[in-house]
């Protein structure tokens, strides 16, 4: 049974770049990681992202999706070329209004993800960060 992920929770994490395929073979090769293609489609034809999964022996953790490595096009082609948290949050509008309201911006979204709903902030910072609902 999965576990029932909190508000608050770091839930996801991923890297979105232009050339995917060369940090999905930096990363299995500094971390050792294993990868599994994500199937995806934009205007200019068909893609694959990918899932960085661990390497374990054991069987529970073998294969075991940790972060993604995403190309910087189609839907996410806005997204900054950094490491990124998401964090689950009740309400993303209401979040992306309270963001705005403490001097955040929003740098994409909010879009849909299947079921979730999903945008990325700036805060008065710079930092960016992602919540999904």
């Amino acid at each position: 049974m999965a576990k029932k992920q909190q508000i608050g929770e770091i839930v996801w994490r991923d890297l979105t770049v232009k050339d995917a395929p060369r940090l999905r073979k930096f990363y299995t090769s500094v971390v050792g990681w294993k990868t599994s293609d994500v199937p995806m489609k934009d205007s200019d034809g068909e893609y694959a992202d990918y899932c960085m999964n661990l390497a374990g022996k054991t069987p529970k953790k073998h294969g075991e999706t940790v972060a993604g490595v995403c190309h910087a096009r189609g839907v996410n082609k806005k997204v900054p070329p950094q490491w990124m948290m998401y964090v689950k949050v009740k309400s993303v509008k209401a979040s992306i209004a309270k963001a705005k309201k403490l001097g955040g911006k929003v740098l994409d979204g909010p879009r849909n993800v299947g079921p979730m709903v999903f945008c990325i902030i700036k805060d008065p910072a710079g930092a960016v960060l992602g919540l999904i609902e």
